[in-house]
């Protein structure tokens, strides 16, 4: 009887086990599929839509950054000029005398989703003891910039500082132990002088600016401006090759020379289990009509009467898809085209009241991007990638 009593509390221990084993399971896996979807959620299928060119999981739906519209919002900008120190003057269109502001209150609402407002502590979090570098031209430290004021005025004044290495400087976020870093590199590829003051493009070697990228965490690339610059504005004397020097080269077949030296250094030498990569799609010019295309121009425009696609993009594509390091390609092209509203135009330096009557005299620059202004939103896009 005592045996036959005992059989009933066995089966009950066996079953209340089972039950525990099978509810923590349960509860496991799907903690590890929402956060798998929630992480992953971005991706797309679509080939000619991409934004992660390369990886694991490119058959998931994501959200299409590239489509949508600019939306006036009062609650922009996200930081005051005025209280950010690390603004170069080139940018300061307020203080050099822009008399309109509403460039600084547009946001980009892409269609059928929304991009979460960009949180200094939140992102300053996930970035502990991480470093973030962006590499590229002037138009990537006007990025840089841009996220370094996102993030300094939630920081004391003791605790964060700015150091400079060579070509390379870093915002240091001490508390956090995360550090915010632009490199110069232009071209990715090494541009040197060499004797006689010739300055050579060698579209095979890199090694000098990727010094820097190692042991980088999050590494943001572009390079695009510098490789159609023409004439007098050219950057080199003579491009080389191996050992093949050339004074002429088609610039999209030299681009995609170049992208692929870089391309075959990132897969060589970085580990996509500590480092991840994104390449930024070249930020658009309004320079047309002499550099006077966006002067005064007040507001986003709300369609294109015809869409221009840079030939940069395409070849960005091409090298993206070969290689084997899953990089993120950050598409801002497209909708950045619309602000032309957001650059400096004249307001690049200071501009007294009798110089506005006569500022035709000066040189617009339709390239670089006012702060707070357009560099803004694609940090946005970065923190949501990230």
């Amino acid at each position: 009887m005592a045996a036959m009593a005992a059989k009933p509390k066995i089966s009950r221990s066996i079953l209340l086990l089972f039950f525990l084993c099978f509810f923590f399971l349960n509860s496991f896996c799907g903690e590890s599929s929402k956060y798998e979807q929630e992480e992953l959620s971005w991706l797309d299928d679509d080939d000619d839509e991409i934004n992660m060119v390369q990886g694991r999981h490119a058959s998931l739906r994501r959200c299409d950054f590239t489509s949508g519209k600019w939306v006036y919002d009062q609650t922009y900008p996200l930081y005051d000029s005025t209280a950010c120190p690390y603004l170069s003057t080139a940018v300061k269109c307020q203080k050099n005398g822009r008399p309109d502001s509403d460039y600084e209150k547009w946001r980009w609402k892409p269609n059928g989703c929304t991009i979460p407002r960009f949180d200094a502590l939140e992102f300053l979090g996930r970035m502990r003891r991480k470093r973030i570098m962006l590499v590229g031209d002037s138009i990537m430290r006007n990025q840089w910039e841009s996220l370094v004021c996102l993030v300094q005025s939630v920081i004391p004044t003791a605790r964060k500082t700015v150091t400079y290495h060579g070509t390379a400087m870093a915002f240091q976020a001490l508390d956090f132990e995360t550090s915010i870093e632009f490199c110069w590199a232009p071209f990715l590829v090494e541009l040197k002088k060499e004797s006689g003051g010739k300055r050579i493009l060698h579209l095979d070697l890199i090694e000098e600016n990727a010094e820097y990228w190692r042991g980088v965490d999050v590494l943001v690339f572009d390079s695009a401006h510098w490789w159609t610059h023409s004439d007098k504005w050219s950057s080199w004397d003579f491009i080389m090759d191996g050992n093949n020097a050339f004074t002429n080269m088609n610039p999209m077949v030299a681009y995609e020379k170049g992208l692929t030296t870089w391309a075959k250094w990132i897969d060589l030498n970085l580990d996509p289990r500590t480092s991840r990569v994104f390449f930024r799609s070249m930020s658009p010019r309004h320079n047309r009509e002499n550099g006077w295309k966006c002067y005064n121009q007040k507001e986003p425009l709300q369609y294109f009467s015809h869409q221009h696609v840079p030939p940069q993009l395409p070849v960005l594509r091409g090298v993206l898809r070969r290689m084997r390091f899953p990089v993120y390609l950050q598409d801002i092209t497209t909708m950045s085209a619309l602000r032309r509203d957001g650059h400096p135009s004249v307001y690049g330096r200071t501009i007294g009241q009798e110089e506005k009557q006569h500022v035709k005299g000066y040189t617009s620059d339709c390239s670089h991007w006012c702060l707070p202004g357009v560099p803004d939103i694609w940090n946005e896009m970065l923190n949501v990638l990230l």
